[in-house]
């Protein structure tokens, strides 16, 4: 009975604190959201939606409101205005803002929305019934709005197909169209009718404000031709088949194939070889145009992986048949998407009627090479690039060193924090697209010390604070990415208690204090969660569904008490202790720390795991890299108590270890995480030296290839993921000096150590203030020079050989 009370108490509180959040950040306008009649929750239904105002004489101010299920572009007067919407939790919506003011025009202005409905469930976007909701306001006053009259004429889109395959298991269809020259006229005149649908008002729903920065949507232009060549055709004896193509099903919604109104692209592009490629590496500007015949190709080179829509202009001679296939590098000197990675439909379909095009892309893709097949008729591509998708850049995080490997794997860790920090903190702009936990907690350091603020940080937490509950989820766990839909279930314990640890973070960066009281049912329910899972001694034990330590060996070492898992959790309650003041979990997390020591620990390494055989717990010989770095970034060992360990790790451990020879039965560390904490082990044990050898290692190579970082120590899957933008923080903190920021605060530390570079320079953004430092090495001084914002200061560290001298020029 008890339990039960707690449980009504506890689902109370949530739902009282989501509605008190709710009531003070709704966003209230007149508009109404609409659809197309009783087409609300048909499967990628694109809809166009037009409106036309006339503006006064010079007016302050001429806003455009935005909110959609599911993805929007819109266009005014033709032109491309934007796209959206910033994601946000289930069954509320963020509302975009467009200025027009000096983009109006005397006379007719037109407004012109594309919206994919999608209702599917993804990690991207939520199944949810598609509407669209606008409105114009001119000086304050509604001059247009959904649900109002006639305001807004709609039609279905009929370029875009509609059944067609996903992109992947993780995001919703992928893009196939059937064009007529002059199919985008309607966007800019209204000469040019639409075959009008009826509109229908849906159900009120939630707003709120977007929250974070727009895209600058840059169009960014390849850099180069890389290649021209022919392509044949040959039928593979047996296809490769995605799960997102055959496992669709009532929990994993799409079109069956047997519905597909095309041969699947995936499947096609199977069938299409390249037969001539001839390697030409011009520059991009010298060899436009691009004049392609039936089955000829040409591959264009962006010079660094990006994020955004794919747009052209082509010209058609004859009616065409053109492939868009893309991939983050290229394999074997091509596009090969599938031999490098097989899990995405890595292509985009245009059947074109004779005459003239502009084409883009609604959904963005992630790519560095772009190769252009035209299959049937002739094609000229006079225009071709990429609107960037990504968060802005700013101008005043910078990072510069006499080493220029450093300087590419900061430039490679920006790109990857503002592609991967859109709305929220994706793994990756690309496979997915999805809010996952864990890698958020890496890049949302970055989006402080990249952008000098937590905006994202802010939607981030707040998805998570304002359902009730989450559906398909056991009570209290939270989903390992969001917003999504988990209709199978599935979800990652470990990710939950890195929420809790990246909650704790974004308190000490000055986070919102009242996002995180809001927040408090949440993780104090996630708790009680992980309660039922503790054993005799306390750890926990045989944890449900994809129990995840790291991309290695590692991951099949987490039944039945992962040790990793607990020295996770011991961490979770130190970081729940610190936020709201519950002085026992600290205590209890000391017990668990000195449990996994006394359990774990073999005299030589800390094993992964133990095994539950004839009722009783017994130890393995199980032993990963990764299970070391977790003893000892979460406090289990140090270098002091296990200082034979540590020199181990140091010395004989790292991105050269032959692992067939040395030490072969612990098995090897990857990218995601083992490798990042390896990073922080050596900064907090001053061996930057060593650090700065290993930083070229682990990412170079990577930096080099594609100009971003990768999901992987290998290239086998995502080349762009945000976790790894982390190893800027490493550049800032250990390289460049800036050790630490305590923005409550308001100080700085500086720190100098003996790292073998000539000089550094560097930039942190803190609102709209810049935090700089740079120094450089003169014998056996090291002359530096600052500044802070107002009203911080500044603490040096110097643990160098050297004499620091500050420079007052």
């Amino acid at each position: 009975m008890n339990r039960i009370f707690l449980h009504i108490v506890g689902m109370f509180i949530l739902v009282l604190v989501s509605a008190t959040y709710c009531a003070a950040n709704i966003v209230q306008i007149n508009a109404k959201p609409v659809w197309l009649a009783g087409r609300e929750k048909e499967m990628n239904l694109n809809v166009g939606f037009r409106a036309v105002f006339k503006a006064p004489d010079n007016p302050n101010s001429v806003k455009l409101k935005i909110a959609a299920s599911t993805i929007y572009r819109v266009f005014f007067n033709g032109e491309f205005l934007g796209s959206g919407p910033a994601r946000a939790a289930h069954g509320y919506f963020r509302v975009d803002e467009y200025e027009l003011s000096t983009k109006i025009r005397d006379g007719d202005n037109i407004i012109a929305i594309e919206v994919a409905g999608y209702n599917v469930n993804t990690y991207y976007t939520l199944d949810q019934p598609s509407f669209l909701l606008a409105e114009t306001e001119i000086d304050g006053k509604t001059a247009l709005a959904t649900g109002r009259g006639k305001d807004f004429e709609a039609f279905q889109i009929g370029e875009r197909l509609q059944k067609v395959e996903r992109y992947s298991f993780q995001r919703p269809f992928t893009e196939y169209y059937r064009m007529q020259a002059g199919y985008d006229q309607w966007r800019s005149s209204l000469s040019v009718a639409v075959a009008k649908q009826k509109l229908a008002v849906q159900p009120a729903v939630k707003l709120l404000p977007r929250g974070v920065a727009m895209p600058k949507f840059d169009i960014a232009q390849p850099q180069a031709v890389y290649s021209k060549g022919t392509v044949k055709r040959i039928k593979p004896e047996k296809y490769h088949k995605d799960r997102s193509l055959t496992g669709i099903s009532p929990r994993f919604k799409g079109y069956p194939e047997k519905e597909l109104e095309t041969v699947p692209p995936s499947q096609e592009m199977q069938e299409i070889i390249t037969d001539r490629n001839e390697i030409i590496n011009k520059p991009a500007l010298f060899a436009m145009p691009l004049q392609l015949k039936a089955n000829e190709f040409y591959t264009v080179d962006l010079g660094v992986n990006r994020t955004g829509f794919i747009v052209a202009r082509l010209q058609c001679a004859s009616p065409a048949r053109l492939f868009f296939h893309f991939d983050e590098m290229l394999t074997d000197g091509d596009v090969k998407t599938r031999q490098r990675m097989g899990d995405v439909c890595n292509q985009i379909v245009y059947e074109l009627a004779a005459g003239e095009y502009a084409i883009e892309t609604i959904e963005a893709y992630t790519f560095r090479y772009l190769k252009i097949i035209v299959l049937e008729g002739e094609c000229a591509v006079t225009q071709l690039g990429m609107r960037e998708f990504a968060y802005p850049a700013n101008k005043n995080a910078t990072f510069v060193s006499s080493n220029f490997k450093l300087n590419s794997i900061y430039a490679a860790a920006k790109q990857s924090s503002r592609q991967n920090s859109l709305d929220v903190f994706m793994d990756c702009p690309s496979r997915e697209r999805a809010g996952w936990l864990c890698d958020s907690y890496f890049s949302s350091i970055m989006e402080k010390e990249f952008t000098g603020r937590s905006d994202v940080s802010y939607n981030f937490l707040e998805n998570y604070a304002l359902p009730a509950r989450f559906d398909s989820l056991p009570e209290g766990m939270i989903p390992m990415c969001y917003p999504a839909d988990h209709y199978d279930g599935v979800f990652i314990p470990n990710w939950s208690l890195w929420f809790i640890i990246q909650l704790d973070d974004y308190a000490r960066r000055g986070g919102n204090r009242a996002l995180i009281e809001r927040l408090q049912p949440r993780v104090e329910k996630l708790l009680a969660y992980f309660q039922r899972f503790e054993n005799r001694d306390g750890l926990l034990q045989g944890l449900e569904k994809w129990v995840f330590v790291e991309w290695s060996k590692a991951n099949q070492f987490t039944q039945d008490v992962s040790y990793p898992s607990n020295m996770l959790y011991s961490a979770a309650l130190d970081c729940t202790a610190r936020l709201y003041g519950i002085s026992a979990l600290t205590k209890k997390a000391e017990n668990i720390r000195k449990t996994i020591l006394r359990l774990s620990y073999n005299g030589e390494f800390f094993t992964d795991n133990a095994i539950l055989k004839n009722g009783t717990l017994q130890a393995t010989e199980n032993t990963s890299e990764a299970c070391q770095y977790y003893a000892f970034y979460f406090g289990i060992a140090t270098p002091e108590s296990h200082p034979e360990l540590w020199k181990k790790l140091v010395v004989d451990f790292g991105p050269n270890r032959n692992d067939t020879k040395i030490y072969p039965k612990v098995f090897r560390a990857n990218a995601f995480m083992g490798n990042y904490m390896r990073m922080d082990l050596l900064s907090r044990c001053g061996l930057q030296n060593q650090m700065l050898l290993e930083i070229q290692d682990y990412f170079f190579y990577m930096a080099d290839k594609t100009g971003t970082l990768w999901e992987h120590t290998h290239s086998t899957a995502s080349c762009n993921h945000g976790f790894a933008s982390y190893i800027g923080h490493v550049l800032y903190r250990d390289v460049l000096g800036i050790s630490n920021i305590d923005y409550s605060g308001k100080e700085v530390t500086l720190r100098f150590t003996d790292i073998v570079l000539d000089h550094c320079s560097g930039s942190i953004p803190v609102d709209n203030e810049v935090i700089r430092f740079q120094w450089q090495r003169v014998g056996n001084t090291i002359v530096y020079s600052y500044s802070l914002p107002e009203g911080y200061r500044v603490k040096t560290d110097n643990r160098s050989a050297a004499k620091i001298v500050e420079d007052f020029r």
